[in-house]
């Protein structure tokens, strides 16, 4: 049995305002990439369930340059969070204001 379209936009929807209070919640540098993850993945979410129920593989496809792409934003993300955290000993997004110093 299928889910219903609305009951899966309504998760996807869910799942990217979710997400999008962990960006704006800004703790840490690492839950604002985990809240932008979740964004992605709720924009995947909705495009392979479009695309399932219009029987159409485009958002499937693109579903995959999502997930590349969320593949590179952490790998550079924590790259960057773990040089932050040696420089400064903090992962808290105000430190950050001026990089150069």
């Amino acid at each position: 049995m299928i889910a219903p379209l609305g009951h899966v936009l309504a998760l996807a929807a869910l799942l990217f305002i979710l997400g999008a209070a962990c960006v704006v919640a800004r703790r840490n540098l690492f839950m604002i990439i985990i809240g932008v993850e979740v964004m992605l993945n709720a924009a995947g979410l909705a495009l392979v369930a479009g695309s399932l129920r219009w029987q159409n593989l485009d958002g499937q496809a693109l579903v995959l340059f999502i997930f590349a792409i969320a593949a590179a934003e952490v790998s550079v993300g924590l790259a960057l969070a773990t040089y932050a955290w040696s420089r400064r000993g903090s992962l808290d997004p105000d430190d950050y204001r001026m990089l150069g110093n």
